[in-house]
Order: structure tokens, then C-alpha cells, then sequence
């Protein structure tokens, strides 16, 4: 294949998607490729979304905010609005995944101390003179 257009399985190959995975991102308007007959051929500007499409699902970006931030690409303006836009939701994301790795910490140490609060009860129990003997 040239260097312009890839293959559904190119794409699979180079990214580590699957064909369904490509075909629910074009569903989605989120990749436009080429069509001839059934055959999807997908251009530079296609591989450039998925990576970022990709990189803002690991983020856990929706794919309703990568959609309207990969819209913004052809505001005209040299992409400052794609660019505020995104950083203004990066923000925003990793605000929310701060806070879920603090309550995350939190609920560790609470389970790490009642770990170790059970396992002095099970070693009191353990030494404690049995009633039957």
C-alpha cells in the first residue's frame, strides 16, 4: 500500500485496534476514510485522529469530547481553539483523576488498617487459651 492510504488491516496492524474498533469510530464520525467498493482506505489525516482518538480514551476523554475537540481542528484559526479547548478539558480530566487516586489512597490505607487490625484479632485468638481444654 502507498504511504498516503492503509488498509482496514494496516490500521489494525499499526495501531492495535480491531477492524470493529475502526468501523464504530467511523460510525461515529470520528474517522472518515476513503471508500472504494467495500474497501475503506484510510488517509495521513485518519492515522493522526485515531492516535489522538486513542490518547483521549486512555486519558478517559468521551468520545462524544474527542469528537468536538477533533472538530475544532478546522476553526481557521491555526487550531488556538482546538488547543484552548483541549487543555481546558485536559484541566478538567485530570482534576477528576486526582481525586479519584486520593479516594483510591484513601479507601487503601482504610483496608490496610483493617487488615492489620483482623490480623492482630486472629493472632489474639490464636493465643488465647482455648475453653475446652
Amino acid at each position: 500500500m502507498s504511504e498516503t492510504y492503509m488498509t482496514i488491516r494496516e490500521m489494525c496492524d499499526a495501531f492495535d485496534v480491531t477492524p470493529r474498533t475502526l468501523r464504530f469510530y467511523e460510525s461515529k464520525e470520528l474517522l472518515f476514510p476513503l471508500r472504494e467498493g467495500q474497501k475503506r482506505l484510510f488517509t495521513r489525516r485518519d492515522r493522526a485522529r485515531l492516535k489522538l482518538i486513542l490518547r483521549g480514551k486512555r486519558f478517559g476523554f468521551s468520545l462524544e469530547e474527542i469528537r468536538q475537540l477533533l472538530d475544532l481542528y478546522d476553526a481557521g484559526d491555526q487550531q488556538r481553539t482546538q488547543m484552548m479547548a483541549t487543555f481546558d478539558v485536559a484541566q478538567r480530566r485530570l482534576a477528576s483523576l486526582v481525586e479519584q487516586r486520593d479516594a483510591l489512597n484513601d479507601a487503601i490505607a482504610e483496608l490496610k488498617d483493617q487488615l492489620k487490625w483482623g490480623e492482630q484479632m486472629l493472632a489474639s485468638m490464636n493465643k488465647a487459651p482455648r475453653a475446652a481444654e
